[in-house]
């Protein structure tokens, strides 16, 4: 299976206040509001800056039609169920995910800091977006952070046992001192559910399994995502909210000295990535370290877009009656 998250080998490069104008422009276009259309662009182009292209602006395309059909609130109002010293509930108001997931994460880190541990939950809204955005907020503050996402869905009873799986991400992000940061940004899929692939690597599928189920209960049933009574009164198809989400903070210096804690991860990260790479790599890295370095080099040079991307977000500006930027960088083709 071919890697979509990686450097395209031709394309444009397009600066990062164009994409992420443009990107902006795309969802105010469908009455999100002002707040709301720069946080989806800022968090989007992030993806794309670290080459995580599955989770960046290409998904403009499925969210900004999905308002535009009524299926997605377009203006979400986040609001918070319930809150304590260390844990809090949010209720994203069918909108997509990354809003209250955001605000959650937030909250989670503030009362991390303040009792050392803290976890919240998100309910009622869409797509949340790569399980890593939220993860690496933690980051900054010297914490450890943890997201796990779920949608709603039934195991097929006429399929196997793998249909329970699903596809749910999870994302823990370790702060490091010098080094890239210990970022692991993945689901719980690893090969497609054939029959033959069960039969040849049954460890990878078992452990497949065990990872999908407890995403599922921890970013789905423990998030309240099943509760009744969640619809977003759309005219579009299917549109009940099916997400939820955990997200968890912990204080590292709480459980020991943040000095040492980087120390000794910059030593532990420096020795992975001075081992040999894997057959096709370049350079050994850890979990997020390819990222690390692909969103310094495109802060510099500009994201890299290729022609199937640039056709995806080119063709929905011309569907709502946007002006795209791309012949503008036409010069920057690589």
């Amino acid at each position: 299976m071919p890697r979509r998250n990686i450097l395209p080998e031709n394309g444009i490069r397009v600066p990062l206040d164009a994409m992420q104008g443009f990107i902006a422009t795309l969802f105010l276009k469908v009455d999100a509001p002002e707040s709301q259309a720069h946080h989806m662009a800022a968090t989007l182009v992030a993806n794309d800056l670290r080459c995580v292209f599955s989770h960046g602006t290409r998904q403009v395309a499925a969210y900004v039609r999905e308002m535009y059909g009524g299926h997605t609130n377009p203006s979400p109002r986040v609001t918070v169920v319930s809150d304590s010293s260390a844990t809090a509930v949010l209720d994203g108001d069918g909108g997509l995910g990354y809003f209250p997931a955001h605000r959650g994460t937030e909250m989670a880190i503030e009362k991390a800091l303040n009792v050392g541990v803290a976890a919240v939950t998100t309910r009622n809204h869409f797509h949340f977006g790569a399980a890593g955005n939220y993860s690496r907020m933690a980051l900054p503050h010297d914490c450890i952070g943890m997201a796990i996402s779920s949608h709603r869905y039934r195991p097929n009873p006429d399929a196997t046992v793998m249909s329970a799986s699903g596809s749910s991400p999870m994302s823990i992000a370790i702060p490091s001192g010098e080094q890239p940061p210990l970022v692991l940004d993945m689901s719980a899929g690893f090969l497609p559910a054939e029959e033959d692939l069960v039969a040849r690597y049954p460890s990878a599928f078992f452990k497949s399994l065990g990872l999908g189920s407890v995403f599922q209960a921890m970013g789905g049933i423990f998030a309240g995502m099943y509760s009744e009574g969640f619809r977003y009164p759309g005219t579009g198809e299917g549109a009940a909210p099916h997400q939820g989400a955990f997200i968890a903070a912990f204080d590292i210096k709480r459980f020991i000295d943040v000095r040492a804690f980087k120390k000794e991860m910059d030593r532990y990260v420096c020795d992975a990535r001075s081992t040999r790479p894997l057959p096709g790599e370049e350079q050994a890295e850890l979990a997020g370290g390819l990222e690390w370095a692909w969103e310094k080099e495109n802060r510099i040079k500009g994201i890299p877009v290729s022609p199937e991307h640039q056709h995806v977000l080119a063709t929905l500006a011309e569907e709502i009656d946007v002006a795209s930027p791309f012949e503008e960088y036409e010069h920057s083709r690589f």
